[in-house]
């Protein structure tokens, strides 16, 4: 399993991406601007995305995605890119994006029975099988419209990322439960998009901030052990999150996690260990 980070960034700024990941070269989670900065040839060897939910900042890319690869799927006879999430996401992408005014309805193009896109709903809890002996499992969120997170598995490996989310006992329940399950927690990748001080704002967003983070992992979290991650930090927040961690820091030591903040390119990869 090797997991790129191809955006990590809550939103806009030179020089950074927002949220995607490239699983093992064929797999995209999440589609944002970070996919745009794909090369061609990478573009042409994804066959699946996983979408946590439709705001922007996380689907911008599929759409261009369905486009650039257009000649190379056709000429090559090649079935369409899977879109997986939950049914309410994909219906939202579809409306809202990919409606022939927006951009064009891949679903349907070049024509109905050869579309680059197919919209395949997976709703939480729910598993999918991919090449290799990996598998992608739907896992709770809880944010502002509907989303999921993803667990990838393969072998004893898992790795998990959260997607936007604010305070969330069931992801944390998940979690706990993996070792039960004979699973290997390595790496959580899950958010702070908001200082302390835009508690408030981050709660009726569904957002998590580094006290409201802390709170979950002091309540929730029974069995730690892995790597945590950091992202989707808004540009302009980011100096105050970061000057406000102490306390996350501490309280996922006590919970035997290394804290740290995702940087784009980072790479996770199990061939390291």
């Amino acid at each position: 399993m090797q997991i790129k980070v191809l955006g990590a960034s809550g939103g806009i700024n030179a020089g950074i991406h927002t949220t995607a990941f490239l699983l093992d070269g064929d797999t995209l989670i999440d589609a944002g601007t970070g996919a745009c900065n794909l090369p061609l040839a990478v573009q042409q060897g994804i066959e699946q995305v996983f979408l946590t939910h439709a705001h922007l900042d996380h689907i911008v890319g599929l759409p261009m995605l369905a486009e650039g690869v257009l000649r190379h799927r056709m000429e090559n006879d090649l079935p369409p890119i899977k879109v997986y999430a939950r049914a309410e996401v994909l219906n939202s992408v579809h409306q809202h994006i990919l409606n022939g005014h927006i951009w064009p309805d891949f679903t349907c193009l070049p024509s109905a029975t050869h579309p680059m896109l197919e919209l395949v709903p997976m709703e939480v809890g729910s598993s999918i099988a991919l090449s290799g002996g990996r598998f992608i499992e739907a896992i709770p969120a809880v944010h502002s419209v509907p989303s999921a997170g993803f667990a990838v598995h393969q072998g004893d490996d898992t790795w998990v990322f959260t997607g936007d989310t604010g305070r969330n006992p069931l992801l944390w329940q998940f979690v706990s439960q993996l070792p039960r399950q004979g699973r290997s927690l390595r790496w959580l990748v899950t958010e702070c998009t908001f200082a302390d001080d835009d508690q408030a704002f981050a709660d009726l967003t569904g957002h998590y901030t580094a006290h409201s983070l802390a709170q979950d992992l002091d309540e929730h979290l029974h069995s730690g052990g892995f790597e945590l991650y950091l992202s989707h930090l808004k540009p302009c927040d980011k100096a105050a999150i970061v000057r406000g961690l102490d306390v996350l820091r501490l309280k996922a030591k006590e919970k035997g996690c290394q804290l740290h903040l995702l940087q784009e390119g980072h790479v996770f990869s199990t061939e390291a260990a």
